[in-house]
């Protein structure tokens, strides 16, 4: 039997390949992409079907995985589809620029290669590919540390999956959860550095959501650059009562309070106020948190005494600042 042909007369090289939906299946990519990266880059199959249905070939195949992993790393689509046709030609953005040619004036500080990790992780995420999202946070929390990653990898994807989400109604809403929980899951695995040899141990940082707060991705973010520091916390997550703010503080005797609030609806002043009254210890030496307002919700709301930082390091200079000695918790309250 010649092997051009076999089962029913089919061709042995359609029998190999595969159609758009498995191929699609296969990548985590919409059908419609890969019609328009076909007609757009010219990335399509080398042979169709009757009928000029596209069948994939194990070439084909390869060139479009090639495709997606540099997309994935950031690379535009068009550099990628010329990178993945020609095996071993890097894309142009990896090349030195013309020497003729002046840089353009760039008005984004990050490194060039967390802008390109944050185009692919917007990219793999919209293409709700875990492997490659997972790949990119934990390779920029490894070369940048966790607050660069956070501050302009993280935040900006989040917020251009949102402004997706807003614009299309709903049909980005699993994106976006996807993107949130890969985000946390990558926050939470950050591992603490030891204290244990520290004779002085610094007080905790108690964190915590406002009543009626859900949102604590940003206080997850504030945990993990404590940890990775070895600095204490103790995080109590979104929407907790007041009663047990107060009584958490007056138990713990923490260094600072961390308040979170997402919306203007869910900040209030009278709270901040009453949870950085608390006190501790014995009377005659007792103690007080500083209050740091987070988020916002707290805009255009000031509270006596509190500090508001706006971005992550700055959270993160304030809270592991020295701080005198403080008197033990759990004595008698004011």
């Amino acid at each position: 039997m010649s092997s051009e042909r076999a089962g029913g007369g089919a061709p042995s090289s359609a029998r190999a390949s595969v159609t758009t939906g498995a191929l699609a299946r296969h990548l985590g990519v919409s059908p419609t992409t890969l019609r328009s990266w076909d007609r757009r880059y010219g990335v399509g199959p080398a042979t169709r079907a009757d009928g000029a249905h596209r069948r994939w070939t194990p070439k084909d195949i390869a060139v479009l995985e090639e495709m997606c992993r540099l997309t994935a790393s950031g690379v535009a689509p068009a550099e990628a589809a010329r990178s993945a046709r020609n095996a071993g030609t890097p894309p142009s953005g990896t090349r030195p620029p013309a020497a003729a040619r002046p840089a353009p004036v760039d008005p984004d500080p990050a490194p060039a290669d967390i802008r390109r990790a944050r185009r692919g992780l917007v990219r793999a995420a919209v293409r709700l590919d875990s492997p490659a999202v997972d790949h990119l946070l934990y390779a920029a929390i490894e070369r940048h540390g966790l607050v660069l990653a956070w501050e302009e990898l993280m935040v900006p994807a989040l917020h251009a999956v949102g402004r997706k989400w807003e614009s299309s109604g709903d049909r980005y809403v699993e994106v976006e959860h996807l993107l949130s929980w890969h985000v946390q899951t990558a926050l939470r695995r950050v591992t603490p550095a030891t204290t244990a040899t520290d004779p002085a141990p610094a007080a905790p940082v108690l964190l915590a959501c406002v009543p009626g707060e859900q949102h604590s991705l940003a206080l997850d973010a504030l945990t993990a650059a404590l940890s990775e520091r070895g600095h204490p916390f103790r995080m109590f997550g979104s929407a907790v009562p007041v009663p047990a703010l107060t009584a958490a503080v007056r138990r713990i005797g923490p260094s600072a309070v961390v308040l979170w609030s997402q919306a203007r609806s869910t900040a209030s002043v009278p709270l901040a106020q009453h949870v950085s009254s608390a006190r501790w210890g014995v009377k005659g030496a007792r103690g007080r948190p500083a209050m740091i307002l987070a988020g916002p919700g707290w805009s255009g709301q000031p509270v006596k005494g509190a500090r508001r930082p706006l971005l992550l390091h700055e959270a993160l200079a304030i809270l592991t600042r020295p701080s005198p000695a403080r008197p033990p918790a759990g004595g008698t309250s004011a």
